[in-house]
């Protein structure tokens, strides 16, 4: 899952992202901070890119990538030549994810994706990128539990 945040008084942007395993044990989560944007679907598309890179680097190879911005998952999940303003973005995103064995693109309910956007709050008042590996993130340790609480539903 993954979400950006907009700070307008900073003028910057900030994204937040957790990678969990089939059981939805935190794998790798990530705040970070980004350059200001136009628009919180620049932002979403941007922070993806950040998140696929990261996961391609960290070497997975199966992935369900969750946003809650549905113009930005839907062209994500349409693959062909892309001709908005972003489009160069998207293509970037869905060429990094030929090396993988398999992606899903799926857009989520802001409610399904609060870990995430969470994560992306706290960033606001970092002064360098967090990364937390196999371990849980301290500022979301009680969106984590609720969503602990779904998955074993």
């Amino acid at each position: 899952n993954f979400d950006d945040a907009i700070f307008k008084e900073l003028k910057c942007s900030r994204f937040g992202a957790i990678i969990r395993n089939g059981k939805g044990e935190v794998m790798v989560a990530l705040s970070a901070r980004r350059p200001p944007v136009e628009d919180s679907e620049e932002a979403e598309t941007l922070a993806c890119r950040c998140v696929m890179e990261f996961a391609v680097d960290a070497g997975f190879s199966e992935l369900v990538i969750e946003g809650d911005n549905a113009v930005v998952m839907a062209s994500l999940s349409h693959p062909g030549n892309n001709m908005s303003r972003l489009g160069h973005i998207v293509q970037d995103i869905q060429w990094l994810s030929t090396g993988l064995r398999w992606v899903y693109f799926s857009h989520v309910h802001r409610d399904a994706n609060s870990v995430a956007h969470l994560l992306a709050r706290h960033a606001k008042n970092v002064t360098e990128d967090i990364i937390w590996m196999k371990d849980t993130p301290h500022p979301v340790v009680e969106a984590l539990y609720f969503d602990s609480m779904h998955l074993s539903e």
